[in-house]
């Protein structure tokens, strides 16, 4: 038996340029998920969706049902990991100084294939 899915919630957001509220009628509210609207919705409305994302909002972009992108607010962004670079942790390697070196596996590797 097909299970029935609950009626979802329509927003309607009050933008601060704007004097009388703004209706979104793509927009809907999924539960556990926050605001959803489909790819081609938001293609048409991008502006209006800007506009709530720098208010604070979160909006999930959806394509075919599924999730693919979520808009989020410059300052809520995740940190990144600076990249350190590899150099510190080559100049505590050893040196090489016995068994096949990178150049001899390659070089038998290139005659293997016959290049």
């Amino acid at each position: 038996m097909k299970e029935k899915k609950k009626p979802e919630k329509r927003v309607t957001y009050k933008l601060a340029k704007h004097a009388e509220p703004l209706e979104l009628r793509e927009v809907v509210m999924a539960p556990g998920v926050g605001a959803v609207i489909n790819v081609r919705a938001a293609k048409a409305k991008l502006s209006a969706l800007l506009e709530l994302v720098a208010g604070g909002q979160e909006i999930t972009i959806t394509s075919d049902g599924e999730p693919k992108a979520v808009l989020l607010p410059v300052g809520r962004r995740e940190r990144r990991k600076v990249f350190t670079g590899t150099w510190e942790f080559l100049k505590q390697m050893p040196m090489q100084t016995e068994g096949p070196f990178a150049d001899d596996i390659v070089r038998a590797d290139r005659d293997g294939r016959g290049w």
